[in-house]
């Protein structure tokens, strides 16, 4: 099964993968809540997901798969090489994760060996993975810098999480401080680049 958002790749890919003997495409979709409600319905062996998605994101659909559909294993493929999101992609139950720079051979041979239980993972990503060590951001914080994005207000964002505005500009304080930046538009800006958001 394929989840990428820009149908002209989804489809390159589903072709080129179809050219496998092996390889069958039993599913495209377009959207991350469009994944659990596919593979409940096609029973893929192997989910090929991207990470950004609408709807939702390539990695939340993997931790949902991991749970509803335990038989399919997630391979992630995508633009955005960045330690964090290899890092929560493991933890979401992810068998591997590819740059979408790579051959199409290599992701055909990536598919199979998911499949055979293995893991697969950009070994240049994997040594930053390393390095750069875990998120210093909670999960709360990290959902209220989201939460901030495109000019959200403090009020905003406090009615959408259910939280008071004081508990709000605490938690974007502390994730001001974390990632070492001066103000929430930069930090949730250093939060995705890092892919901890």
């Amino acid at each position: 099964m394929l989840a990428e958002d820009q149908g002209m790749m989804r489809g390159a890919l589903a072709l080129l993968l179809g050219m496998e003997p092996d390889i069958e495409v039993v599913a495209q979709v377009g959207r991350g809540d469009e994944i659990l409600a596919a593979a409940q319905d096609t029973r893929p062996d192997v989910a090929l997901l991207d990470i950004e998605l609408p709807g939702q994101s390539g990695l939340e659909a993997a931790a949902a798969l991991r749970e509803h559909c335990p038989h399919c294993r997630v391979l992630i493929l995508t633009t955005f090489g960045r330690p964090g999101y290899l890092r929560r992609a493991m933890e979401a139950g992810a068998r591997g994760f590819l740059v979408k720079d790579g051959p199409v051979q290599e992701l055909a041979e990536a598919v199979r060996r998911v499949l055979r239980g293995e893991r697969v993972l950009d070994p240049a990503l994997a040594a930053s993975a390393l390095s750069a060590g875990p998120s210093p951001l909670t999960p709360r914080e990290a959902e209220v810098l989201a939460a901030s994005a495109d000019g959200a207000t403090v009020a905003d964002v406090a009615g959408a999480l259910h939280l008071s505005e004081s508990t709000v500009r605490n938690y974007l304080s502390a994730a001001i401080g974390k990632t070492g930046t001066r103000n929430r538009a930069e930090a949730l800006r250093e939060a995705r680049h890092q892919g901890w958001v």
